[in-house]
C-alpha cells in the first residue's frame, strides 16, 4: 500500500469541503498540513488527483475514480476495527442516520430518548435531507427512505407503509367547500412539492396532476401550509394522522383514494457490506415496532 490512511482521510475532506482551507478548518489542522498530505498522495501514486484553481479544487477523472474507491476502502477498515472492538459488548460508537425532516420530527425525535436509555454508548447523529443522499459521500450509516427503492447496491429493511391522505383544514373547507370528486380539485388551491414532481401525483382514480398553487421542497412546510388554511395537500399518514384525529385537518376523497402506491413504502437502507451492522440492527429493531405509520 503506497499511501497512508490519515493522508487519504485528509484528501477526502478536501474533496467533501471543496477546498484546502475549508478542510483544514474542518479537521482543525494547518492548511500546510492539508496541502502536504494531498501532494504526498499524488506523488506516491504518480497521478494528479485534484485540479487546483484560485477559487476551488476539482477532481480529475482519475481522481474521481480513486476517491470513490478509497471511500469504500476506508469505511471497511473503520468498520472492521469497530466490529472487532465491540464483540461481546452492547453496540457502541457513532451512528449517522438520515431522513426527510418530517420523518425526523414526527417519528424519530420521540424515540431518541428511550433509544439512548437502552443503548447509551451509541452516539446518534441525525441529519435531514429532503432528497436521497449518497450514503458514502455524506458518511451516513443508515437512511430512512420513503417511496420506491431503485439503488440495488443498498440493503433494505422494510419499516412498513404509511397511507397517503388528501387533507385540508376545516377553515379552508368552510371557506371554499368540500371537493366531492377528484375532478373538483381543479377549482381549489393545491399545495404541492417543488422539485420532486412524483410527489404531486396523488393516489386518486383518473387523477391528472395539477399545477400547485403553492409549493415547497419540505414536507413539513407543506403540512404547515395546509394547517394554516392555504389549500389541499397530499401527505403521508405518519405526518398527519394526529392532525386528523384532533380535527386540525380533514381527510378528503377517501372513496376515490387508491392504496398500495410506491409513495407509501418506507425502508431503512444501508450498504450490504456494512460491518456497522450491530448498531444499525439495534437502531432498526428498536424503532420499527414503535413507529406510528
Amino acid at each position: 500500500m503506497q499511501t497512508r490512511s490519515d493522508d487519504l482521510e485528509i484528501l477526502l475532506t478536501v474533496v467533501d469541503s471543496g477546498g484546502f482551507s475549508a478542510a483544514a478548518e474542518a479537521l482543525d489542522i494547518q492548511v500546510a498540513r492539508v496541502s502536504r498530505a494531498v501532494s504526498k498522495v499524488e506523488k506516491q501514486l504518480g497521478v494528479s488527483i485534484l485540479n487546483r484553481t484560485t477559487r476551488r479544487v476539482e477532481l480529475t477523472d482519475e481522481g474521481r475514480q480513486f476517491v470513490e474507491a478509497i471511500r469504500v476502502g476506508l469505511l471497511h477498515i473503520q468498520q472492521a476495527e469497530e466490529e472487532l472492538i465491540s464483540r461481546g459488548e452492547l453496540p457502541k460508537g457513532r451512528l449517522r442516520v438520515d431522513a426527510a425532516s418530517p420523518f425526523v420530527f414526527h417519528q424519530l425525535v420521540p424515540l431518541i430518548k428511550p433509544f439512548h436509555e437502552v443503548y447509551p454508548d451509541i452516539k446518534l447523529e441525525l441529519t435531514s435531507n429532503e432528497g436521497f443522499v449518497d450514503l458514502l459521500e455524506k458518511k451516513t450509516d443508515v437512511a430512512i427512505r420513503i417511496g420506491k427503492l431503485t439503488d440495488s447496491t443498498l440493503h433494505a429493511r422494510p419499516l412498513g407503509k404509511s397511507l397517503l391522505f388528501i387533507v385540508a383544514s376545516p377553515e379552508y373547507l368552510s371557506r371554499r367547500g368540500f371537493p366531492q370528486y377528484s375532478s373538483d380539485l381543479s377549482s381549489h388551491d393545491i399545495i404541492g412539492f417543488a422539485g420532486a414532481k412524483v410527489l404531486n401525483s396523488w393516489p386518486l382514480k383518473g387523477f391528472k396532476a395539477l399545477e400547485p398553487t403553492f409549493t415547497s421542497s419540505n414536507g413539513e412546510t407543506v403540512r404547515e401550509l395546509a394547517l394554516a388554511g392555504n389549500g389541499i395537500a397530499c401527505l403521508s399518514g405518519f405526518m398527519v394522522k394526529k392532525d386528523i384525529e384532533e380535527g386540525r385537518l380533514v381527510p378528503l376523497l377517501e372513496p376515490e383514494k387508491l392504496s398500495n402506491t410506491d409513495r407509501e413504502q418506507i425502508n431503512a437502507v444501508f450498504y450490504k457490506s456494512s460491518s456497522v451492522a450491530k448498531r444499525i440492527s439495534a437502531f432498526i429493531d428498536f424503532i420499527q415496532p414503535k413507529l406510528s405509520l
